[in-house]
């Protein structure tokens, strides 16, 4: 073969090869696959805060008016220490509401005392402290979302101790405390749009209905339990259709009367 020949074929089959891309480079140069949009998040279950939001627009409530004295000293009954602290949680919130930071201090010191009853005082103290803060700077916004986290890591702590029924317990304390709020405020404010009032009534109903149900067997039949279990079914039945129908005086009333009772009882030793 002439030498320029072999030059000529020697310098095109550089040229070929050098086109051809290898399939490691096919990839790496492939534009990248659009990824599909995220699905929209769904909205969490209402917070006790979202529930006492949503009352203070249709109302102008007298928070104050709602706050309790404080619980006596902790029962050994760990059930009722629950419900008790539920109960607590729920008066966080309310106090939220009325801005009154020495208020919010003093509840704190119960809730301490109770989460100490059930396991949680030396895990929870540092986010109690930190609330107290917060109240004390008027900081109530970022307060708000402390509060909401703390109600649900006691709940998670619960769990993580195998204590199940206690965190539902929990959480049947707040629910309670949230419907004995919404039933005074439209027994002392007739005036008020009673449908907006109860507008966030029928999901917390079926919360407490669902989380009773979920009690074990053998809590389930403890007295105190039972009269609870009756007490959210009445409930419920009463304030059924109640965003349709507005609920009238007398039922709200009646609600607040037996919610009061069942406060009590759960305070007595």
């Amino acid at each position: 073969m002439p030498a320029d020949l072999a030059r000529f074929l020697r310098v095109t089959l550089f040229v070929v090869l050098g086109g051809v891309v290898s399939p490691s480079q096919a990839v790496e140069n492939k534009p990248a696959e659009e990824k599909p949009a995220a699905a929209p998040a769904v909205p969490a279950t209402p917070s006790p805060a979202d529930f006492l939001d949503t009352v203070g627009m249709h109302t102008k409530a007298r928070w104050r008016l709602l706050f309790r004295p404080p619980p006596p000293t902790p029962s050994a009954e760990r059930h009722r220490s629950a419900l008790v602290l539920g109960t607590l949680l729920g008066d966080s919130f309310l106090v939220l509401q009325a801005t009154d930071a020495q208020q919010f201090r003093n509840n704190n010191q119960e809730v301490l005392a109770y989460c100490r009853t059930l396991g949680l005082g030396e895990k929870l103290l540092p986010r109690l402290m930190t609330q107290g803060n917060l109240a004390e700077q008027n900081a109530w916004k970022e307060l708000r979302q402390e509060l909401v986290e703390g109600h649900q890591e006691a709940l998670r702590l619960l769990r993580e101790q195998m204590d199940e029924d206690l965190a539902l317990l929990i959480d049947i304390g707040v629910g309670l405390r949230l419907m004995e709020i919404v039933s005074a405020i439209i027994v002392a404010a007739p005036e008020s749009d009673v449908r907006g009032l109860c507008s966030g009534t029928p999901d917390l109903l079926q919360d407490l209905r669902e989380n009773c149900g979920r009690i074990s067997a053998e809590r389930r039949e403890l007295p105190l339990l039972t009269r609870i279990r009756s007490t959210v079914d009445q409930t419920s039945q009463a304030w059924k259709n109640v965003e349709a129908t507005p609920l009238t005086q007398e039922q709200a009333a009646e609600t607040s009367e037996k919610l009061k009772a069942l406060m009590q009882e759960m305070v007595t030793k």
